[in-house]
């Protein structure tokens, strides 16, 4: 298993990946490839050419995780999102198409900019994949007394395996 991300020498981050990880990890932005889709912009076309959407929560609890209110008056909120959702959602795909297209098996040395994309979408994977999985704060407690054979443990352990590549970068990149 990696040991997690390291400070590179040119200001980047290191990490060793094995193939199967590496698999994992591109199966994981691949999903969220899938949920986050492209933001939707007005049929006016000026307003698609700056990016305007529609302005509506989403239903999907992931989604409304990954984009949540702005604000709690939910005029304000929808007027907010109308504007920064399908900004917020192009660049939730471009960290998630930059994980694809960097993770290799072996060293993998990353740009500072690749480094943040990466956190990102570390962090977008886990919002999710926490979302499905109802976690909490006790999450390393359930993880520990939870059988193998329950059939959340291999997801909890992604999760958990998430949590600590994302607290790694985080300490390489400061």
């Amino acid at each position: 298993m990696t040991s997690g991300f390291s400070p590179g020498k040119t200001g980047g981050v290191v990490a060793e990946f094995e193939a199967a990880e590496v698999s994992l990890l591109r199966s994981l932005v691949s999903m969220m490839l899938g949920i986050v889709e492209p933001g939707r912009t007005s049929d006016d076309p000026l307003e698609r050419a700056l990016g305007i959407g529609g302005g509506e929560a989403p239903s999907d609890p992931v989604l409304a995780r990954l984009f949540p209110s702005a604000y709690e008056d939910a005029k304000d909120s929808m007027e907010f999102r109308r504007y920064t959702e399908a900004t917020l959602r192009d660049g939730k795909r471009a960290d998630a198409q930059t994980v694809f297209d960097t993770a290799r098996s072996g060293r993998a040395e990353l740009t500072p900019e690749q480094a943040q994309a990466w956190l990102r979408s570390l962090n977008d994977v886990r919002l999710t994949l926490g979302t499905k999985l109802d976690v909490t704060e006790e999450v390393h407690d359930e993880i520990a007394v939870m059988s193998e054979d329950d059939p959340r443990y291999p997801a909890y352990l992604t999760y958990d395996w998430l949590t600590y590549l994302q607290d790694s970068l985080v300490r390489a990149l400061w």
